[in-house]
């Protein structure tokens, strides 16, 4: 990361650099936000300069000195200006064989390094509380939708873990992409190498990377970890964009079946009887952010020739951006989880009879009828009831028996909300013995989770 007096970089060029060009080039909140790990990559740097006989012992802790208090006052940007106002010409040794090519992605691969392991942490409190709580209210039940129509009833605590288990998947990817973000390129210089004799195991084991990068060209270039976080990040936006979709429909006063905490709301300016669940709004829209930050930079990788182009610049903007996006919206949406409160009353009442009708026509399958068969009986029963004005559990037997003589006196015990729901025990189901499962199930995967953030 070039001081600002090096922008042009240069004998050969004469003047100075064009005022628009240089504002964007200009990083310095960049520099910024990546100096904590520009100082770990340049100590373990000098000690590899030391070791190849380029520093010498005293110039080398000189140098680390330097950057113990750059350290400390993070205000410093670039790291290397602020190293050189300390102490001196020795501070330009530290760029002896190092391209800024191999300095940006090194410390953009250590940045994203540690910045998964955050969002990770953040996502697995999300998760946890998403468990937890399904295990709380494991007896609360309500009505289920497809295309936004009343289904099948089904347990709260389903509805919690069916998210909960979308985002383990997330954080699998995420301990993915990390091994592969693990990988060091400090070492290949601009493209061809170090001439050094740099040894670059002891830059590996300094930066307590899992291997080094295989060829130097392909490591100056390489930002298939940047295309896969973004990717995941992408994901990890639409599963929590489903979930506040989800809340932002209970939460209306038509359904009613949950309220969202004051804290997280807003009320209306015109209208005073509004309560506006803008937390879950930003939630949603930040999906759009995330894609866009994807998107755009494959758009500049796709067109670029091998090795370093100043194109790359988008690439540290994008992950900074998106890490900021994903840590405040986790810490958002375990809020929105662990403050709501859930209107049993109101779900009760949303689970009317007509919600039993797959049960009835499982009844019939039951009792040997074929199922497009029982399936048709069923809708003609539904149709009676509503010709009637009544609800299809007040038909009478008779009536039923209209449609079909397989209805006998024990239809009656078919309209029975737990029953409905406790029928569901193959695994994965809404049963409470199958939920309590899941429960187990996902607190296994949970620890196992923790170990690789």
């Amino acid at each position: 990361m070039a001081t600002e007096g090096d922008k042009h970089l240069g004998g050969k060029l004469t003047g100075s650099m064009d005022p628009i060009l240089e504002i964007l080039t200009s990083s310095i909140a960049i520099d910024q936000r990546l100096a904590d790990v520009d100082i770990q990559s340049s100590v373990a740097y000098a000690k590899a300069l030391e070791k190849a006989s380029i520093l010498t012992k005293p110039e080398l802790e000189k140098i680390l000195s330097g950057l113990e208090k750059v350290s400390m006052s993070l205000a410093h940007s670039p790291v290397s200006s602020g190293l050189h106002e300390l102490i001196g010409d020795v501070a330009g040794k530290l760029s002896i064989g190092r391209s800024t090519n191999e300095q940006v992605v090194t410390d953009l691969k250590l940045f994203m390094k540690k910045s998964i392991s955050v969002v990770s942490t953040h996502l697995l409190q999300l998760i946890k509380t998403l468990v937890e709580r399904a295990a709380i209210e494991i007896d609360v039940i309500l009505p289920g939708y497809t295309h936004l129509q009343k289904a099948q009833p089904f347990r709260w605590s389903q509805f919690l873990l069916s998210h909960a288990v979308a985002l383990t998947r997330v954080s699998e990817r995420l301990g993915e992409i990390k091994k592969r973000v693990n990988i060091l390129p400090l070492g290949s210089g601009a493209l061809a190498g170090n001439p050094l004799d740099i040894d670059r195991e002891l830059l590996r084991s300094e930066l307590d990377c899992a291997s080094i990068t295989l060829n130097s060209m392909d490591a100056i270039s390489d930002r298939d970890s940047v295309v896969e976080l973004l990717s995941v990040a992408t994901l990890l936006m639409l599963h929590l964009s489903k979930l506040a979709e989800d809340l932002i429909i209970y939460s209306t006063s038509e359904f009613g079946l949950v309220t969202i905490s004051d804290a997280l709301t807003t009320g209306s300016i015109l209208m005073p009887q509004k309560k506006n669940p803008i937390s879950l709004e930003l939630i949603r829209s930040k999906t759009g952010r995330v894609l866009g930050r994807l998107v755009s930079i494959i758009m500049v990788l796709k067109g670029l020739p091998s090795t370093f182009s100043k194109d790359l610049q988008e690439d540290k903007e994008a992950v900074i951006d998106v890490v900021d996006t994903l840590t405040a919206v986790l810490q958002l949406a375990t809020a929105v989880i662990s403050t709501l409160q859930i209107n049993k009353e109101n779900m009760e009442k949303a689970l009317t009879p007509e919600i039993l009708s797959s049960d009835l026509a499982l009844y019939l399958v039951r009792k040997g009828m074929p199922f497009r068969q029982a399936h048709t009986a069923v809708g003609k029963a539904v149709h009676l009831a509503e010709t009637k004005g009544i609800t299809i559990n007040n038909l009478t037997l008779e009536d039923l028996k209209s449609i079909s003589p397989l209805f006998a006196s024990d239809v009656s015990q078919v309209f029975s909300i737990v029953n409905s729901v406790e029928q569901n025990t193959a695994a994965g189901g809404t049963a409470k013995s199958s939920v309590t499962t899941q429960i187990e199930q996902l607190r296994e995967l949970l620890k196992k989770l923790k170990e690789q953030a």
